[in-house]
């Protein structure tokens, strides 16, 4: 069975048009599933010839039989690319197994699954895995954030501090699509004299006011400012395209939530706590030393609940008519008293 690589190493071997008979793409994060095929179909075909070999097919509207049958003809150009998208879908993709025992030489076969993962003992996936690539593209966790940012930049030529990153992290989260985007904006938009990201060009570039932000929210209630908080408060009702209170309250949960685990950490210092949650020590130091010392166990645990039913009431469940920005307000006067 041939060596199963990282995604650095697949886009590596694409971009030197180093093409293996058949690419399997699978799992939940759509990113990277979406950069490999791009860089598939961009490095193996000219755009000239695109329109003749290029083929997309859909798994649910199509069969083996015609998969196979369209990987077995002749380009009328270099080579064939065939795209089966939501390859899940396909009933009969273990028949795929057949035609990857003798895969035609001009065409780069490639099977995308976007809803997770295809049972690796399947004969089409242990097949496709000896010959080309099986690749699975996993969620970023939460810890890891920081490190994609930071290294982004570095890899663009520039340094970042913490509270840039963070404030990134904490305001656009793990969509690695819109992620990488927002960066990609900010340093195309910078002169070439600069070098250093800082929180004013995040706030100018990617659109994040680093005063009315779910980070200075958070910071505002760790901290217990009520002035601050409240006041953000009323930003985020006077602005709910930019902070609905759907993406607010899973923010606020994921904090209270990762507090109450640490009351439970077996170690005390930050290296420990950070371990046990499964997130960088800084954000200990920065955000979960600070809210232990403001928040008992007992209140973390109320907070969850009030969480918990400001977000059912936002949603219209039980009968609720509360206005959103209301629920907001009540929930911030909960946490804070």
């Amino acid at each position: 069975m041939a060596k199963e690589l990282t995604f650095e190493e697949i886009l590596k071997d694409i971009n030197a048009h180093n093409f293996k008979p058949v690419y399997v793409l699978m799992g939940d994060e759509p990113y990277f599933i979406d950069r490999l095929l791009d860089g598939i179909v961009s490095n193996a075909l000219p755009e000239e010839e695109r329109d003749f070999c290029l083929t997309t097919l859909y798994g649910a509207d199509t069969t083996a039989n015609a998969v196979i049958n369209m990987a077995r003809s002749f380009p009328m150009g270099s080579r064939m690319v065939v795209v089966v998208k939501n390859a899940n879908e396909l009933k009969d993709i273990e028949e795929l197994s057949v035609y990857l025992q003798n895969p035609q030489p001009t065409t780069v076969l490639v099977l995308v699954n976007k809803n997770g993962n295809f049972d690796r003992r399947k004969k089409f996936v242990s097949r496709a895995a000896a010959i080309g690539v099986v690749f699975e593209s996993q969620r970023v966790k939460e810890s890891q954030l920081g490190g994609i940012i930071a290294t982004f930049f570095r890899q663009n030529g520039y340094t970042a501090d913490m509270k840039s990153v963070s404030l990134i992290a904490d305001s656009i989260g793990s969509d690695l699509t819109r992620l990488y985007g927002e960066m990609t904006k900010l340093v195309n938009s910078l002169t070439a004299d600069v070098r250093v990201i800082t929180p004013e060009l995040v706030e100018q570039h990617i659109g994040i006011s680093k005063d009315f932000n779910i980070y200075e929210f958070q910071n505002a209630l760790i901290a217990k400012d009520s002035f601050k908080a409240f006041r953000i408060a009323k930003y985020f009702d006077e602005n709910p395209k930019q902070n609905p209170i759907q993406v607010v309250l899973p923010s606020l949960f994921r904090l209270f939530s990762q507090l109450m685990v640490a009351y439970y950490s077996p170690g005390k210092d930050k290296n420990s706590v950070a371990q046990y949650l499964g997130i960088q020590s800084w954000q200990v130091e920065r955000n979960i030393f600070p809210a232990m010392r403001n928040y008992s166990a007992a209140k973390v645990l109320s907070i969850l609940s009030v969480i918990r039913d400001t977000d059912e009431k936002s949603k219209g469940l039980g009968g609720s008519k509360v206005y959103n920005g209301d629920l907001l307000k009540q929930l911030v006067f909960f946490i804070l008293h």
